[in-house]
């Protein structure tokens, strides 16, 4: 298990392109999505995929378990899927030695770009690069699980 404090922003400008490391292209649905646990399978670059079974109700911190599982599997679970399948492009970027993830949504949610940071101790806000918007952790409607049940945000629309 996990233990993952997880701040998540949207974002307010291209400034984080420019230091790109990776990216990741993604595709995610849900099993299970209540407030305070989700079930998650996650599909990266077409290649692999990974169960993933998220517990807690805080804002910043949940318990996180994660599991390999066979691509073939993941595929056949997409008949399980509750809502929407997510569509993403993950970007590693790297701020002051943090890791942060900006996701950057196609399909049905097109135009939201959200960036997460998860640390095993909180970052001061001065530590946290320009680029970021508001922060929206502890916004439920901007958990992936509500994405994909819910769809985009009217204030990030």
């Amino acid at each position: 298990m996990v233990k993952e404090i997880e701040r998540k922003f949207l974002v307010s400008g291209n400034g984080w392109r420019g230091l790109v490391e990776a990216d990741i292209r993604i595709r995610q649905f849900y099993l299970v999505a209540a407030p305070d646990r989700s079930v998650r399978v996650r599909i990266s670059d077409g290649a692999s995929a990974k169960l993933t079974l998220k517990f807690g109700s805080k804002a910043r911190e949940r318990d996180e378990f994660e599991y390999p599982i066979a691509l073939a599997e993941a595929e056949e679970m997409l008949a399980f899927a509750i809502g929407r399948v997510i569509e993403k492009t993950r970007h590693h970027v790297r701020h002051r030695g943090h890791l942060y993830e900006v996701d950057v949504f196609g399909g049905m949610l097109s135009g939201l770009v959200v960036a997460e940071l998860e640390t095993p101790q909180d970052v001061q806000d001065e530590m946290l690069p320009d680029w970021l918007g508001r922060e929206v952790t502890g916004e439920h409607r901007f958990y992936n699980a509500s994405l994909a049940l819910e769809g985009i945000p009217e204030i990030a629309a």
